[in-house]
Order: C-alpha cells, then sequence, then structure tokens
C-alpha cells in the first residue's frame, strides 16, 4: 500500500511545524520533506530540531543550487543525518520562482546545477578526498569530516530532461501534476534505474480547501512546463493565463482561475472521489509516496487535515 508523508511550506513559526511533525509522526506519516524557500524559518535548524523531537520520520530539505552550494548542502544533510540517526533524505530541485525572485537569482541551467549538485555530494559521502572539476562548481581536496553517509536523493522534476535525469541517477522523483503522471513515468522508465515514485499534491476534499488551492496556482503556471499545462488547460486557457501574467503578473492570473481548473489539477473533490482518485493512480502508476503538501499556518487546522487525509488513503486498508 501506499506511504505517506508531509512536504511542508514553512510560513508558519519554528515551534508550530516541530508539534506539526510531531503529530504526523504520531499519525502514520513516514517522511517530512521541508522547503528551502529562503526568507523563511532556516530549514537545516528546523530539520534539526525536528529530529530531536521525533524517533521515525524520514526528515529533508526541498532545496536547490543557486542559493546553496551543493558541497555545503552535503555537509548539512550529513550533520542532519547523524543526529537523526539515520533519517535523512534530500531532495533537489531546480529551484522555484517564490525564492529565486527574491534573491534576483536567474534561474540558468537547471539540469547542469541538478546532476552536478548530486554528484558533489555522492562524492562527498563517499568518505574519501575529493578533486572534481564541473560545469558549475568545483572542488579542490574536499574531505566531509563527518565521515561515510548513505543518504537518498530525490529529485522533484518537472520538465522533460529533469525527468529523464531522475529516471538515470536519482534514488526517487517527486511528481506534481496529477494529469501529468502517465508522461512523466514513461520519461523515467526509459532507464535501467528505477526510483522510488512520489505523488505531492495538497488534496482539497472541500470546497472551501478548493477555493484555498487558488493561492498558489498563479506560481504554479509561472513554474509548470507547457508540456504540464496542457495536461490539464485547454489552448485558450493557456493563453489567457499567460497573457495575464505578462501583463498583469500573478494577481491578474488569481482573477481567472476556476474551481475547474484546480480540480483538472490536482486530487480535488470530495472525501470519498479523492480516496477513489488516489488509488486509482496508485495502481496505474505504481506510486510508492503520497506526500501532502501543507502551504499554510494553522496547527490544529493543518492536524485536522492530516488526519482526514490519512483516513481517506489508508482507510481501506
Amino acid at each position: 500500500m501506499i506511504k505517506l508523508g508531509i512536504n511542508i511550506i514553512p510560513v508558519m513559526p519554528v515551534f508550530e511545524i516541530i508539534e506539526l511533525v510531531q503529530a504526523a509522526e504520531s499519525i502514520g506519516y513516514e517522511y517530512c520533506l521541508l522547503a528551502d524557500e529562503g526568507m523563511t524559518p532556516d530549514v537545516y535548524v528546523t530539520l534539526g530540531a525536528i529530529s530531536r523531537e521525533t524517533k521515525s520520520i524520514q526528515i529533508g530539505p526541498v532545496t536547490n543550487a543557486y542559493t546553496r552550494h551543493p558541497a555545503v548542502t552535503a555537509v548539512a544533510l550529513a550533520t542532519l543525518n547523524q543526529i537523526s540517526e539515520g533519517r535523512a533524505v534530500l531532495i533537489m530541485v531546480a529551484g522555484g520562482s517564490i525564492v529565486l525572485d527574491t534573491f534576483a537569482i536567474e534561474r540558468e541551467s537547471p539540469l547542469s546545477m541538478v546532476k552536478e549538485s548530486i554528484e558533489i555530494c555522492r562524492l562527498l559521502w563517499s568518505g574519501e578526498t575529493i578533486n572534481w572539476q564541473g560545469k558549475k562548481f568545483s572542488l579542490n581536496n574536499a574531505h566531509l569530516e563527518l565521515g561515510k553517509q548513505t543518504i537518498p536523493i530525490w529529485i522533484a522534476a518537472r520538465g522533460k530532461h529533469m525527468l529523464q535525469l531522475s529516471g538515470q541517477i536519482a534514488d526517487g522523483v517527486l511528481l506534481m501534476v496529477k494529469s501529468d503522471i502517465r508522461p512523466a513515468v514513461d520519461l523515467i522508465d526509459q532507464y535501467e534505474n528505477k526510483p522510488l515514485r512520489i505523488y505531492m499534491d495538497r488534496m482539497a476534499y472541500s470546497e472551501k480547501m478548493i477555493e484555498d488551492s487558488t493561492r498558489l496556482f498563479p506560481y504554479v503556471l509561472k513554474d509548470t512546463p507547457e508540456r504540464q499545462l496542457a495536461g490539464f488547460l485547454d489552448e485558450d486557457e493557456i493563453k489567457n493565463l499567460q497573457l495575464a501574467l505578462e501583463t498583469g503578473g500573478t494577481d491578474e492570473v488569481a482573477k481567472l482561475i476556476t474551481h475547474d481548473m484546480i480540480k483538472r489539477y490536482k486530487v480535488a473533490g470530495t472525501p470519498a472521489e479523492c480516496r477513489m482518485m488516489v488509488n486509482q493512480m496508485t495502481k496505474d502508476y505504481k506510486l510508492d509516496i503520497f506526500m501532502l503538501n501543507i502551504t499554510t499556518p494553522g496547527l490544529e487546522k493543518n492536524i485536522t487535515m492530516l488526519k482526514d487525509v490519512f483516513s481517506i488513503i489508508k482507510g481501506n486498508e
């Protein structure tokens, strides 16, 4: 049966994050990812605190190589792996608009950035002294003082080339668009490597939750390749939304978003409809993990959602 995890966008106080992860572990969630969004609570300080307040849940950052050098990431993950007693996992992403726009960083050569980051981490985790030269990064007599590490690396992938890279070298691939899972899996399966298949979604099992989902949709549009957009939007919708983004930014895009678009994009509907949808996706695409996206503050509300989603997905076991 599919395993469950959470991905937290840290827009809430640190102690609320810690309590939320403790609750997730007690309910039965097996993974917790924390987004490295730059101007939110520091991902590694927070994960370190989480590691001391939990016992079994696997934890890790969703981070990028633009705001953090991959060697620094390698050291941070090795430290987290040590203090959590082997529960660390690294998720590499090309870098989203929210964090890169804030720092005025251009997303140049994302494929090279992700590929070299993974290579650097694995080299440093080998325990050997490393001299290495890539297109974007280099190492000179680098040796990790924390010793040899075994840490899984997942890639959060959207575009064709990033999905193919995931199929070649990743231990797991994080998929984010419901309508694009089949094409994504086909790209990944071209290679002998068989990464875990993780589907991330903020399940919307009420009309209010569907309405709330529209808040981040403008950023979804901005960061989603046109191939994925075509999976849940028609040609006119794509043109109108892109024009709105160009002329009025995300505020203008928000005016055009409908509940029907949200339902096409993600797992949404009644609890029974959501259960059926996840069960069918798990069967069709051999999904290993369903990762629930936590994007808003409110400890009591989020714990209720954790319990609801656990019941929706695991209720038939």
